[in-house]
């Protein structure tokens, strides 16, 4: 009997170690992976105790401080954005603590890859922490909350424009006519979705009978800037191509097209979901899954991208002198020493990465409650309120001028050099 129960117990420490082993070398090599992971719980997290906290935080007394108690959505908005700011302390603090690491040889190289358990332990600690703290400071975070969501939507634009800028150009190098063909057929493609898009836009958003004067001045303004977008780019003066300028057609065409999706249900210029007062859960979950892919790739896309604050290349050492007296294979020996204590430079700024997921924990918080605004008409839909819409529509046309601005900044400022 005790042998059984000690070859278990050996059989148990084994299995523990194996997976201790195996988590610890995954984490090794895709910490951003890992990161991610932990993020996309927060807004599963989110998303659940949006749905059934409202009745505990109701008994919470330094919660529910009112004489007359709040509505659900408010109970609902609180407990997301308690776990959001759980979230953004929780990558805050790394950010701050991985501030100039270079290289791998730095100890705070680990605290970024490994660790797990403790880093799991301190997250849920710190959400917890979050719904001991009194309402004044939730409000405070949720003002917040608003400027950090729009840097973040900021930095997705610019993420945006990097990649088509990347794409058009790899596909110009490899200077081939398939690639050229290839390249113009996806152009038209992209131009052909864009004003497809535009034309739906009118059917869903401008219905017969009603004045909807701001759904057409929209939408007429996103087919302009898809026909400047080509002017511009075409331009005899301007280092552009039309591959860029229509991808970010079609990316506006699309933003609009969010944009005009999240006007209140009782709208009458909603079209599309003006008879809707409520959406299935299919739908939350699809809309919920958008948002964690969005919302993860532009997180990585920005803390690894090499044109976002990378810290620099470690420098070259120079060649080094044996000493006097020393063989040959003295020297060979201290050339393979330095080979092994050479401090390799990380891939991407760790506090950079960091940061991103901390304005992602906003971002994602304002889009869980409807950029926090009281006139959405129903407490089951994500994203809706004339808030969303008009920050969607102000982020369509930052695109439209971020990108504009990085076909004319060459001319406006000839003395700087551009990449």
């Amino acid at each position: 009997m005790w042998c059984a129960s000690c070859v278990t117990s050996c059989c148990a420490s084994c299995t523990c170690g194996l997976c201790t082993s195996v988590a610890g070398s995954i984490s090794r090599r895709s910490a951003r992976l890992a990161y991610c992971g932990l993020f996309a719980l927060s807004l599963i997290l989110s998303w659940i105790l949006r749905e059934v906290a409202a009745p505990l935080l109701e008994k919470i007394p330094w919660i529910n401080t009112f004489t007359d108690a709040p509505s659900k959505e408010w109970f609902q908005t609180n407990a997301v954005l308690r776990v959001s700011l759980g979230n953004f302390l929780f990558f805050t603090v790394f950010a701050l603590l991985m501030i100039g690491v270079k290289d791998q040889n730095d100890r705070r190289d680990s605290w970024h890859h490994g660790g797990w358990i403790a880093k799991i332990i301190v997250w849920i600690v710190l959400i917890v922490l979050m719904f001991f703290l009194p309402n004044i400071v939730i409000t405070i975070y949720e003002t917040l909350s608003k400027f950090g969501s729009g840097f973040f939507l900021l930095v997705q634009v610019v993420i945006l424009l990097d990649f088509t800028h990347s794409w058009n150009d790899s596909w110009v190098e490899k200077d081939e006519q398939r690639w050229y063909v290839a390249l113009l057929s996806v152009t038209a493609v992209c131009y052909l979705a864009a004003y497809a898009l535009s034309g739906l836009l009118f059917v869903w958003f401008n219905p017969s009978g009603h004045d909807c004067g701001l759904n057409i001045f929209f939408i007429v303004m996103t087919m302009i800037l898809g026909f400047i977008f080509a002017i511009v780019a075409l331009h005899p003066q301007v280092n552009g191509s039309l591959l860029p300028a229509a991808v970010i057609s079609v990316y506006c065409a699309y933003v609009c097209f969010t944009g005009l999706s999240s006007e209140p249900r009782n709208y009458a210029c909603n079209g599309l979901h003006n008879h809707v007062k409520q959406v299935s859960t299919g739908t939350l979950v699809l809309g919920m899954l958008t948002t964690v892919l969005s919302v993860v790739y532009s997180a990585v896309r920005a803390g690894s991208s090499t044109t976002f604050l990378s810290p620099p290349s470690s420098p070259k050492s120079g060649s080094r002198i044996p000493l006097l007296g020393g063989s040959d294979a003295d020297a060979e020996t201290g050339k393979q020493e330095k080979k092994d204590t050479e401090a390799r430079p990380v891939s991407y700024s760790y506090t950079f990465f960091h940061l991103i997921f901390a304005l992602a924990s906003m971002y994602s918080a304002m889009l869980l409650t409807g950029w926090s605004s009281s006139t959405s008409d129903s407490s089951e839909l994500i994203d809706i309120g004339w808030t969303s819409v008009w920050v969607r529509i102000c982020t369509e046309w930052a695109t439209a001028a971020l990108y504009i601005w990085t076909l004319v900044a060459p001319l406006v400022l000839p003395d700087r050099e551009f990449y």
